[in-house]
């Protein structure tokens, strides 16, 4: 039986100077199927989905869509060829409505009837299973509607290829259903859709087929149904690791971290954190749960000094029970925005270490000894990818540049540690390394704060989970107990009385969130 392949990539190589990001892969894509792409950080994954997208043009090989060889030069010739490729980090005008931003730059845009798009849209809609206003503007929209209308918009333009890149990474498990939902409408018409994530349980239960890379060469693609996590880790790495998360028994139970009825407020006058209130315990991991905007981002910063207090106290307590302001501790953050507020993209790795500690310096010379010592245990221990320590880091992958910010705040000795989204980008093996520092750091008594979008992961990894929702604690739970279809519901459903202590209060609510 000949089988009817929508993509074909053959021996095709990328090269960025002397790095070789692909090197002779081989790969194909059946029409009507979902394939995932899995991979460490490095190993080729979006350069070659670049390549089919018309971000990158291939140094060798060649590429055939529906069985004909195509040269793909821009996203111009990806489109005309029918490929759309949904980045994770959207491309909208925040100003402009969903139609509006689904309809920018088509041609004959004077032409068009908008009436008549709409109807064409909510065709689109009700065919594949959408939820989305036409009318909403892109700034009233959570990520999961700002996704659909990346996708309604690359389906509008007639793409039967769509390529999505860590769609699931910021989605709550109800929104990550609902999308799985709808590619599997979009397979059942024809579409061939491929997917590059470092969620290995998504990827079988999702998948027909999964193809693996490694350091840039094809390793080979398995049936989903003959797959399982353990083989598809050695594939991707080449040996077999413990993909255990140990959680370690919390040693110090005095409460170390005290936060107190904060609240803070916005540009435009609204409450991002709303009489926030919560304790954290020495030797604790405390995770944070919620969905975008909901104020986790606020939150950590207003902790680390970096947003401003409306109204609340924040206190540390020493060994000996005396009470500090925050900003005398040694405070650790790995921030969201890794290059906007972790590190500068033209400096290398042991001038953003530098930067970090400008402050501590004692001379007006600069000493490079220590700095550079730690560059290279970050560079060893995290395994990142780099031509050298003194290397731009905006050269780097996302991945990479995120195990230096991680690896440089774990290695500053803090006595609170606060960490937004510290695995995004990095692959299985990347992101089990630092879940391990994160638990050493536990084992030393230092109170650990994250954010992790993987709700599996954040249950291993917390003692305990705090939920926000719009800007509101809707419950602080133990991680052992708590499923996380039940943080779903408290992450999205609106909690009359605002934020409450954890103690003993959560009880009198659990109704609220029982569906």
């Amino acid at each position: 039986m000949v089988e009817n392949y929508a993509v074909e990539v053959k021996n095709v190589s990328k090269r960025f100077g002397k790095v070789i990001a692909n090197d002779n892969v081989n790969l194909k894509v059946k029409k009507g199927e979902i394939l995932s792409i899995l991979g460490e950080n490095g190993s080729g994954k979006t350069t070659l989905m670049n390549m089919l997208s018309g971000i990158y043009s291939p140094d060798e090989g060649e590429i055939l869509i529906n069985g004909k060889k195509v040269i793909i030069r821009s996203p111009k010739d990806a489109f005309a060829l029918k490929i759309g490729m949904i980045h994770q980090h959207f491309k909208l005008i925040d100003i402009f409505t969903a139609t509006e931003n689904i309809i920018l730059g088509r041609p004959n845009n004077r032409m068009l009837n908008l009436a008549k798009v709409k109807n064409e849209l909510q065709e689109l809609i009700k065919k594949y299973g959408f939820e989305l206003d036409l009318d909403k503007k892109i700034y009233d929209m959570s990520v999961s509607e700002k996704q659909t209308v990346e996708i309604i918009k690359v389906l509008y333009r007639g793409a039967n290829i769509l390529i999505l890149d860590e769609p699931t990474a910021v989605l709550t498990p109800q929104e990550t259903e609902k999308l799985f939902t709808i590619l599997r409408n979009m397979k059942k018409a024809g579409k061939s859709i491929i997917i590059i994530t470092h969620k290995l349980q998504e990827v079988l239960d999702l998948s027909d087929r999964i193809a693996v890379l490694r350091k840039g060469k094809y390793i080979g693609t398995i049936k989903t149904s003959e797959a399982n996590i353990s083989y598809l880790t050695e594939m991707m790495v080449g040996k077999k690791i413990n993909l255990d998360i140990k959680r370690a028994e919390v040693k110090d139970s005095k409460t170390r971290l005290e936060v107190n009825n904060l609240t803070c407020i916005n540009n435009d006058g609204r409450k991002v954190v709303d009489n926030v209130s919560f304790t954290a315990k020495g030797g604790e991991i405390l995770g944070i749960a919620g969905i975008s905007g909901s104020g986790m981002k606020e939150l950590l910063e207003a902790i680390a000094g970096l947003q401003k207090i409306e109204s609340g106290k924040i206190k540390y307590f020493d060994e000996q029970g005396n009470s500090k302001d925050i900003s005398q501790i040694d405070i650790s953050f790995v921030p969201e925005d890794r290059l906007g507020m972790g590190l500068v993209a033209d400096m290398g790795i042991t001038d953003n270490i530098m930067l970090r500690n400008y402050s501590k310096g004692r001379s007006i010379f600069l000493d490079r000894s220590s700095p550079k010592k730690i560059a290279k245990k970050i560079v060893d221990q995290l395994k990142v990818v780099t031509p050298g320590i003194e290397t731009p880091i905006r050269r780097l992958s996302g991945g990479n540049i995120q195990k230096i910010l991680v690896g440089r705040e774990i290695l500053q000795n803090p006595r609170v540690l606060m960490v937004a989204y510290p695995v995004r980008g990095l692959d299985i093996n990347s992101s089990y390394t630092i879940y391990n520092l994160l638990n050493e750091q536990k084992k030393k008594g230092v109170i650990v704060i994250c954010v992790i979008e993987d709700l599996d992961v954040l249950l291993a990894l917390s003692d305990r989970v705090m939920v926000l929702n719009n800007g509101k604690i809707t419950g602080i739970e133990d991680a052992k107990t708590i499923s996380k279809e039940k943080i779903g519901i408290m992450m999205t459903k609106n909690v009359e009385g605002g934020s409450y202590e954890y103690k003993n209060k959560w009880e009198k609510k659990k109704e609220l969130y029982i569906s």
